[in-house]
């Protein structure tokens, strides 16, 4: 359930405890932003701080306070938690360190912050190690630093554990509007998710992005998704770090695939959150959406005066999935009538300087390039950083394209810093949105384009359970086939009279594979296309104590990799890739979670490099789609199935044939 975190977050009565130059700061900041409500200044010792009269103890002032800044060390903090839960406070912030983020230093720290949450109780409390909050639509922070901030009527709401990154971030220069910096710092009690939802409920609020260091509680992701997506607010994400999953599994090929970050993106790619690389992506990201909100599709129009810039355009989006649709008869003819013979018709345009001053024809070039197939339109200026007056008709012809279309419309400098901040927020009241950096605007648009609904169907949690046990192929072929997985006809047998046995109830070819090692290949432990007669000798060669001999699978047109990791801290994610010998020299792969639908699944295959071999390259017949899919649902079936106790499980090559899709090995780790 999701704290009431109203009271904290939208305070009418702040109380600062502690003295020194940070909780000055907070009084002093809370001023200048022209907060409205009661400030209340709490320590034992000082008449004032910051102008404002101080209370000796929080038992003396006149009401319970809605949010309330603990400054003081990590000890005391623990003791105020406590009484301001009791006197039914709105929440608070803890500025102290020292608690679970520094239990390698200092083993009592854990044991601290423990504490510390149960002293809360039901109040909510921001932190621990945590600068707080800012609120610039109430003009209402507990703050104790400096801030870039100022009042706003709506804009976007950013949350991140890091204080100095938020420090940074509001100090930007982009013209775009925060309306709420979050720090989370330990989140011993409050999550990142759980902040989000709530800000949620503010109107005012027009997206929320998000700096993720973890994911805490997967149900709280699901859920904060699950609402925004109702309401209309997207999401966006800058993940940091990485699970160690795959260093805890490294009996498969699929430990190497995955990597330790295919769990994140799958997460967030199931809750249809995108995800952003560089801070300044990130802040251009959300001032795009707080304009325009999700773009409907990733097809894009540019256009600049330069050759030079259409060419770059097209260039860098190479690889991003956004596309530049071809001239309508409709927008040819517009774009004729306002450049005249002399300019070749492309998309991006570069439209020369025929018109430049003329603000009247530069809005009917600018505007041709608008229209239903086109999700954005990019016009590409740079302001000079000398006399920029000159560029006037720039501007104006940006907000008259707008008003005139209602087109989405951005202007977007080649540099950063050729676009600046008066000039962006004048266009940005226009409803232009302006972007501080090509390579930005790309990566900007391509996030808003790929906001999706988040998937209805709950990740498939693992249990905690060590998984120390390896089953053999064999045993590990027969515990799937008996959930549906196809396997190859079998024997494993451990002396001459078995193997006599075997050869004659087995079709030839036949393939002889050692027991008990992990890379069966690595040791030569594998020999295929074997006549019956050659199995003994083949089975000397090999050496271990017992010998797999199973029929071979003719035909295969490609072979496939399916694994799945359990991830701790995303669920258990299931990797889709090339098969077979050269699984990791290709590491062609996708990564989803568990379940995966087989329309997700399907989806996902076509992402592979090796898909058109699935389909039928160059004439040769396709694989059986449905077969794959099916191997695919029995090994999920079985992980769902085995949750608590299942480590990994892994399929490589799964043969794939224009009749069926067959495991020629497979391996399972469990409890």
């Amino acid at each position: 359930m999701t704290p009431d975190l109203s009271r904290l977050l939208q305070p009418e009565s702040i109380a600062v405890v502690g003295g020194g130059s940070w909780c000055e700061q907070v009084v002093m900041q809370s001023k200048r932003m022209g907060y409205q409500g009661s400030i209340w200044p709490v320590h034992p010792n000082a008449e004032q701080i910051a102008g404002h009269a101080a209370f000796s103890s929080l038992d003396e002032l006149p009401a319970a306070p809605d949010a309330a800044f603990i400054g003081v060390n990590r000890h005391l903090t623990v003791d105020l938690i406590k009484t301001l839960a009791t006197m039914d406070a709105g929440g608070a912030v803890c500025f102290a360190s020292g608690f679970s983020e520094a239990s390698a230093e200092d083993e009592t720290g854990r044991s601290l912050q423990e504490q510390l949450i149960q002293a809360a109780g039901e109040m909510p409390i921001l932190g621990p190690n945590c600068y707080g909050f800012i609120n610039a639509l109430d003009g209402a922070l507990l703050w104790p630093d400096q801030h870039g901030a100022s009042p706003v009527d709506k804009g976007v709401a950013i949350l991140t554990q890091s204080s100095n990154i938020a420090i940074n971030l509001t100090m930007h220069k982009r013209a775009l509007p925060i309306a709420y910096m979050v720090t989370c710092g330990n989140m011993a009690q409050t999550s990142q998710a759980q902040i989000a939802t709530a800000l949620l409920d503010d109107s005012r609020v027009t997206a929320i992005g998000l700096h993720i260091e973890g994911f805490k509680d997967i149900r709280e992701w699901e859920a904060l998704a699950s609402k925004a997506y109702q309401r209309g607010i997207p999401l966006i994400a800058l993940k940091v770090g990485a699970s160690e999953h795959a260093q805890s599994a490294t009996v498969s090929h699929t430990a190497s695939l995955a990597g330790s970050d295919a769990g994140a993106q799958a997460l967030l790619n199931r809750l249809g959150i995108p995800r952003l690389s560089a801070l300044p992506d990130f802040l251009e990201t959300l001032k795009l959406l707080h304009v325009y909100g999700p773009l409907p599709g990733l097809n894009i129009a540019a256009i600049s005066c330069s050759g030079g810039e259409a060419s770059l355009v097209a260039d860098m989006a190479i690889g991003t999935g956004l596309t530049f649709p071809p001239l309508s008869d409709d927008k040819s003819t517009r774009l004729r009538q306002a450049l005249g013979p002399m300019v070749a018709l492309n998309n991006p345009l570069d439209y020369h300087t025929y018109i430049w001053r003329d603000e009247e024809a530069m809005t009917k070039a600018w505007s041709g390039m608008t229209g239903e197939d086109i999700d954005l339109t990019i016009a590409i200026v740079d302001y000079p950083t000398t006399d920029p007056t000159d560029w006037v008709c720039t501007i104006k012809a940006a907000l008259n394209t707008r008003a005139q279309t209602g087109a989405r419309f951005v202007v977007a400098a080649t540099l950063p810093e050729l676009l600046p901040e008066d000039i962006a927020e004048e266009l940005l009241v226009g409803g232009v949105v302006p972007i501080m950096g090509l390579r930005e605007t790309l990566a900007a648009t391509r996030a808003a384009g790929q906001i999706r609904p988040p998937s209805t169907v709950p990740v498939c949690l693992p249990g905690l359970t060590a998984a120390t046990r390896t089953l053999t192929e064999a045993e590990s072929k027969q515990t799937l086939a008996a959930i549906g997985l196809r396997v190859p006809q079998s024997r494993t047998v451990t002396d001459e009279d078995g193997i006599s046995l075997a050869i004659q109830e087995l079709d030839a070819p036949l393939a002889v594979k050692g027991v008990g090692l992990a890379h069966k290949s690595e040791h030569s432990a594998v020999k295929l296309n074997v006549q019956p007669e050659d199995v003994p000798k083949i089975a000397l060669e090999i050496g271990t104590s017992e010998i797999l001999i199973e029929e071979m699978i003719d035909g295969a047109v490609a072979e496939l990799l399916i694994g799945v990791i359990r991830d701790s801290a995303h669920g258990f994610v299931l990797t889709l890739g090339a098969g077979g010998t050269l699984t990791e020299l290709l590491r062609d792969s996708v990564s989803l979670l568990v379940p995966s639908s087989s329309e997700e699944v399907r989806s996902a295959l076509g992402h592979l490099r090796i898909a058109p071999l699935l389909n039928g390259y160059r004439g040769q017949p396709a694989a059986q789609l449905q077969g794959i899919l099916e191997a695919v649902e029995a090994v999920q079936s079985y992980v769902i199935k085995n949750a608590e106790t299942l480590g990994e499980v892994e399929i490589n090559p799964l043969l794939c044939t224009p009749e069926k899709a067959v495991a020629a090995d497979a391996l399972i780790r469990k409890a």
